[in-house]
Protein backbone atom coordinates (compact mmCIF):
# COMPACT_ATOMS: atom_id res chain seq x y z
CA UNK A 1 0.00 0.00 0.00
CA UNK A 2 0.77 3.33 -0.76
CA UNK A 3 1.17 5.64 2.42
CA UNK A 4 1.38 8.87 0.22
CA UNK A 5 -2.43 8.13 -0.74
CA UNK A 6 -3.74 7.20 2.90
CA UNK A 7 -6.78 9.33 3.51
CA UNK A 8 -6.47 11.60 6.61
CA UNK A 9 -8.29 9.99 9.58
CA UNK A 10 -8.43 11.36 12.77
CA UNK A 11 -7.15 9.54 16.25
CA UNK A 12 -9.15 6.87 17.29
CA UNK A 13 -9.98 5.04 20.85
CA UNK A 14 -11.11 0.98 20.36
CA UNK A 15 -12.42 0.31 23.72
CA UNK A 16 -11.05 -2.56 25.33
CA UNK A 17 -14.06 -5.50 26.55
CA UNK A 18 -12.88 -8.20 29.07
CA UNK A 19 -14.25 -11.31 27.92
CA UNK A 20 -12.89 -13.71 30.84
CA UNK A 21 -15.18 -12.94 33.37
CA UNK A 22 -15.50 -8.97 33.73
CA UNK A 23 -16.28 -7.92 30.65
CA UNK A 24 -18.48 -4.61 30.88
CA UNK A 25 -21.68 -2.76 29.23
CA UNK A 26 -22.14 0.83 28.99
CA UNK A 27 -23.80 3.29 27.67
CA UNK A 28 -21.20 3.18 24.37
CA UNK A 29 -20.21 0.06 24.16
CA UNK A 30 -21.11 -3.16 22.04
CA UNK A 31 -22.24 -6.62 23.44
CA UNK A 32 -19.39 -7.95 21.42
CA UNK A 33 -16.79 -8.67 23.92
CA UNK A 34 -13.97 -9.22 20.98
CA UNK A 35 -14.67 -6.19 19.29
CA UNK A 36 -12.49 -3.02 20.21
CA UNK A 37 -9.10 -5.15 21.03
CA UNK A 38 -6.39 -2.30 21.36
CA UNK A 39 -3.89 -2.05 18.90
CA UNK A 40 -2.13 0.63 17.58
CA UNK A 41 -5.04 3.56 17.61
CA UNK A 42 -4.05 6.15 20.55
CA UNK A 43 -5.48 4.92 24.24
CA UNK A 44 -7.69 6.90 26.18
CA UNK A 45 -7.40 10.04 28.37
CA UNK A 46 -8.60 7.91 31.70
CA UNK A 47 -6.04 5.80 30.91
CA UNK A 48 -3.15 8.37 30.71
CA UNK A 49 -4.91 9.58 33.89
CA UNK A 50 -5.04 6.41 35.66
CA UNK A 51 -1.47 6.18 34.67
CA UNK A 52 -0.44 9.12 36.12
CA UNK A 53 -2.54 8.79 39.07
CA UNK A 54 -0.46 5.69 40.05
CA UNK A 55 2.59 7.14 39.48
CA UNK A 56 1.92 9.87 41.51
CA UNK A 57 1.20 7.98 44.54
CA UNK A 58 4.86 6.60 44.22
CA UNK A 59 4.61 3.71 42.09
CA UNK A 60 7.25 3.11 39.25
CA UNK A 61 5.93 3.61 35.18
CA UNK A 62 6.47 -0.70 34.97
CA UNK A 63 4.19 -1.08 38.42
CA UNK A 64 1.51 1.71 37.04
CA UNK A 65 1.33 0.16 33.79
CA UNK A 66 0.84 -3.19 35.25
CA UNK A 67 -2.23 -1.52 37.44
CA UNK A 68 -3.53 0.10 34.34
CA UNK A 69 -3.45 -2.75 32.10
CA UNK A 70 -5.90 -4.27 34.48
CA UNK A 71 -8.49 -2.03 34.57
CA UNK A 72 -8.55 -1.80 30.51
CA UNK A 73 -9.38 -5.17 30.85
CA UNK A 74 -11.63 -5.03 33.23
CA UNK A 75 -13.55 -1.91 32.46
CA UNK A 76 -11.53 0.02 29.35
CA UNK A 77 -10.95 2.05 32.53
CA UNK A 78 -14.74 3.37 32.13
CA UNK A 79 -15.98 4.45 35.57
CA UNK A 80 -19.73 3.69 34.36
CA UNK A 81 -19.21 -0.03 33.38
CA UNK A 82 -21.41 -2.80 34.63
CA UNK A 83 -20.32 -6.47 33.63
CA UNK A 84 -21.28 -8.23 30.86
CA UNK A 85 -24.44 -9.70 30.45
CA UNK A 86 -25.54 -8.02 33.43
CA UNK A 87 -23.33 -9.45 36.33
CA UNK A 88 -22.37 -7.97 40.15
CA UNK A 89 -18.89 -5.82 38.36
CA UNK A 90 -18.99 -2.30 37.93
CA UNK A 91 -16.50 0.93 37.71
CA UNK A 92 -12.82 0.59 36.63
CA UNK A 93 -11.94 -2.60 38.73
CA UNK A 94 -15.19 -4.18 38.24
CA UNK A 95 -16.13 -4.29 42.08
CA UNK A 96 -19.13 -6.37 43.17
CA UNK A 97 -22.92 -5.37 43.99
CA UNK A 98 -23.32 -7.29 47.05
CA UNK A 99 -19.72 -6.81 48.10
CA UNK A 100 -16.82 -4.05 47.49
CA UNK A 101 -19.30 -1.85 45.84
CA UNK A 102 -21.49 -1.33 47.95
CA UNK A 103 -21.40 -3.74 50.86
CA UNK A 104 -18.59 -5.03 52.37
CA UNK A 105 -17.86 -3.08 56.28
CA UNK A 106 -15.64 -0.07 55.45
CA UNK A 107 -14.31 -1.25 51.65
CA UNK A 108 -16.60 -0.53 49.54
CA UNK A 109 -17.15 2.26 46.95
CA UNK A 110 -20.27 3.71 47.78
CA UNK A 111 -19.14 3.78 51.68
CA UNK A 112 -15.92 5.16 50.66
CA UNK A 113 -17.62 8.15 48.06
CA UNK A 114 -20.68 8.85 50.72
CA UNK A 115 -17.51 9.55 53.82
CA UNK A 116 -15.42 11.78 51.17
CA UNK A 117 -18.21 13.80 49.50
CA UNK A 118 -17.45 12.51 46.48
CA UNK A 119 -19.33 10.87 43.06
CA UNK A 120 -18.73 7.08 43.71
CA UNK A 121 -19.13 7.24 39.19
CA UNK A 122 -16.39 9.89 39.14
CA UNK A 123 -13.16 8.22 37.80
CA UNK A 124 -11.02 10.03 40.41
CA UNK A 125 -13.06 9.14 43.38
CA UNK A 126 -12.74 5.56 42.02
CA UNK A 127 -9.10 5.98 41.46
CA UNK A 128 -8.97 6.82 45.21
CA UNK A 129 -10.66 4.23 46.50
CA UNK A 130 -8.06 1.61 44.84
CA UNK A 131 -5.32 3.59 46.59
CA UNK A 132 -7.30 3.42 49.61
CA UNK A 133 -8.17 -0.59 49.40
CA UNK A 134 -4.20 -1.21 48.53
CA UNK A 135 -2.96 0.95 51.25
CA UNK A 136 -5.57 -0.21 53.83
CA UNK A 137 -5.67 -3.72 52.79
CA UNK A 138 -2.65 -5.94 53.10
CA UNK A 139 -4.35 -8.57 51.24
CA UNK A 140 -4.96 -6.91 48.26
CA UNK A 141 -1.02 -6.81 46.76
CA UNK A 142 0.34 -3.40 47.25
CA UNK A 143 3.60 -4.90 48.69
CA UNK A 144 3.54 -7.79 45.84
CA UNK A 145 3.29 -4.63 43.64
CA UNK A 146 5.67 -2.17 44.76
CA UNK A 147 8.28 -5.13 44.91
CA UNK A 148 7.27 -5.92 40.49
CA UNK A 149 9.87 -4.70 38.39
CA UNK A 150 8.80 -6.15 35.10
CA UNK A 151 5.03 -5.53 33.20
CA UNK A 152 4.57 -9.43 33.68
CA UNK A 153 4.84 -9.64 37.36
CA UNK A 154 2.91 -6.03 38.15
CA UNK A 155 0.15 -7.73 35.98
CA UNK A 156 0.00 -10.65 37.95
CA UNK A 157 0.42 -8.63 41.30
CA UNK A 158 -2.92 -6.69 40.60
CA UNK A 159 -4.58 -9.21 38.43
CA UNK A 160 -4.12 -11.90 41.39
CA UNK A 161 -4.73 -10.04 44.64
CA UNK A 162 -6.85 -7.08 43.84
CA UNK A 163 -8.75 -8.24 41.05
CA UNK A 164 -8.87 -11.82 42.05
CA UNK A 165 -10.42 -12.82 39.25
CA UNK A 166 -11.92 -16.21 37.71
CA UNK A 167 -10.53 -16.93 33.98
CA UNK A 168 -8.50 -13.86 34.23
CA UNK A 169 -7.02 -13.66 30.23
CA UNK A 170 -3.44 -13.07 31.59
CA UNK A 171 -2.10 -12.10 28.06
CA UNK A 172 -4.36 -9.65 27.50
CA UNK A 173 -3.88 -7.55 30.77
CA UNK A 174 -0.08 -7.43 30.21
CA UNK A 175 -0.48 -6.41 26.51
CA UNK A 176 -2.65 -3.38 27.50
CA UNK A 177 -0.17 -2.85 30.56
CA UNK A 178 2.80 -2.70 27.88
CA UNK A 179 0.59 -0.94 25.40
CA UNK A 180 0.17 1.87 28.56
CA UNK A 181 3.64 1.25 29.37
CA UNK A 182 4.70 2.61 25.82
CA UNK A 183 2.13 5.32 25.16
CA UNK A 184 3.05 6.62 28.67
CA UNK A 185 5.71 5.26 30.76
CA UNK A 186 8.36 6.39 27.86
CA UNK A 187 6.55 9.95 26.55
CA UNK A 188 6.37 11.42 30.07
CA UNK A 189 10.07 10.03 30.68
CA UNK A 190 11.50 12.96 29.11
CA UNK A 191 13.40 10.35 26.43
CA UNK A 192 13.16 10.75 22.60
CA UNK A 193 13.24 8.37 20.16
CA UNK A 194 11.38 6.02 22.56
CA UNK A 195 9.54 3.32 21.07
CA UNK A 196 5.80 1.67 21.27
CA UNK A 197 4.97 -1.78 21.45
CA UNK A 198 2.36 -3.03 18.63
CA UNK A 199 -0.46 -5.43 19.44
CA UNK A 200 -0.51 -6.48 15.58
CA UNK A 201 2.82 -7.62 15.55
CA UNK A 202 2.99 -8.45 19.25
CA UNK A 203 6.17 -6.79 19.87
CA UNK A 204 8.09 -3.51 20.66
CA UNK A 205 8.50 -1.43 17.22
CA UNK A 206 11.31 0.92 16.86
CA UNK A 207 10.23 4.85 16.81
CA UNK A 208 8.61 5.81 13.47
CA UNK A 209 7.98 2.43 12.76
CA UNK A 210 4.62 2.18 10.35
CA UNK A 211 2.03 -0.15 10.70
CA UNK A 212 -1.03 -1.44 9.53
CA UNK A 213 -3.45 -1.91 12.44
CA UNK A 214 -4.98 -5.54 12.90
CA UNK A 215 -7.86 -3.42 15.01
CA UNK A 216 -9.10 -1.32 12.67
CA UNK A 217 -6.77 -1.68 9.09
CA UNK A 218 -6.03 1.87 9.68
CA UNK A 219 -2.21 2.85 9.73
CA UNK A 220 -0.26 4.58 12.83
CA UNK A 221 3.64 5.65 13.00
CA UNK A 222 5.60 4.90 16.59
CA UNK A 223 6.00 8.62 17.23
CA UNK A 224 8.22 9.24 20.51
CA UNK A 225 6.57 6.07 22.60
CA UNK A 226 3.20 6.72 21.16
CA UNK A 227 1.23 5.60 18.39
CA UNK A 228 -0.38 8.62 15.97
CA UNK A 229 -2.47 8.41 12.79
CA UNK A 230 0.34 8.20 9.80
CA UNK A 231 -0.81 11.49 8.57
CA UNK A 232 -0.38 13.52 10.61
CA UNK A 233 3.79 12.92 11.52
CA UNK A 234 5.94 14.58 8.95
CA UNK A 235 8.69 11.69 9.53
CA UNK A 236 9.63 9.33 7.51
CA UNK A 237 8.75 5.41 8.01
CA UNK A 238 11.28 3.58 9.68
CA UNK A 239 10.00 0.50 8.70
CA UNK A 240 6.76 -0.39 6.61
CA UNK A 241 4.33 -3.47 8.35
CA UNK A 242 1.41 -3.83 6.12
CA UNK A 243 -1.29 -6.30 7.42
Amino acid sequence: MNLTALRHVSLCLVASAAIAGCATNSDNSADDPEAGSLSEAALSNSEQTAFNYFVSKGLTKVQSAGVVGNLMQESSVNPASVEFGGGPGRGIAQWSVGGRWDTSKSDNATWYASAHKLSRGALNTQLDFIWYELTTFSGYGLAQLKAATTVTAAVAAFQDKFEICGTCDSSKRITYAQQALSAYGGGSSGNTGAGCFSNTLGKEMPDNACVQSKSDDLWYQCSNGAWVDRWTDPDACNGVHAL
